[in-house]
């Protein structure tokens, strides 16, 4: 009997407690993070099939470590123009990228391991979860805000050439 009374206590104390503290307790609140902005880690210049002519140049993030690759542009509000993502892998081999927590468009160009273009997907949708293919093996990838391939005219064949400060 003894033990019953002590459960009734403990459970009608317990939902007394509950209803006490919802009534007061703040709402919750969104946990913040820190932006996170581009950090300029050299320049790229995309260069016309069989000429010299300079068709973009911009500066780039570079992307190679594993972590570096799996982020990418995740959780960022965008770039500016003139800005990109370069992703070095340490193999040449089909590549894949879809654009889970990516908050903007953006085109993506994947580039063999002498430097051209192989092949490109313009306009990847923010957020989506499909898997891209660069459909030939690769080593490179660049990220550009989205429309600007086109804009720019880079096309298959045309090359690359990046440095680092």
């Amino acid at each position: 009997m003894r033990f019953k009374t002590i459960f009734r206590l403990l459970l009608i104390g317990g939902f007394l407690f509950s209803l006490g503290s919802c009534k007061d307790a703040p709402p919750k609140q969104a946990i913040k993070t820190s932006e996170i902005t581009f950090t300029r880690e050299g320049e790229l210049s995309v260069y016309q099939s069989g000429t010299e002519a300079v068709l973009a140049q911009i500066d780039i993030e570079i992307a190679e470590t594993e972590y570096e690759t799996s982020t990418g542009l995740m959780y960022r509000k965008g770039m500016e123009k003139n800005q990109g993502m370069l992703f070095i892998f340490d193999y040449v081999g089909m590549h894949s990228f879809y654009m889970k927590n990516t908050e903007f468009d953006i085109d993506i160009i994947f580039i063999d391991d002498e430097y051209k273009i192989a092949s490109y997907h313009d306009r990847a949708r923010a957020m989506d979860e499909t898997g891209i293919s660069s459909k030939v093996p690769i080593r490179y990838v660049l990220e550009i805000n989205a429309g600007l391939r086109s804009k720019w005219g880079l096309e298959i064949g045309d090359r690359i050439g990046f440095t680092r400060p």
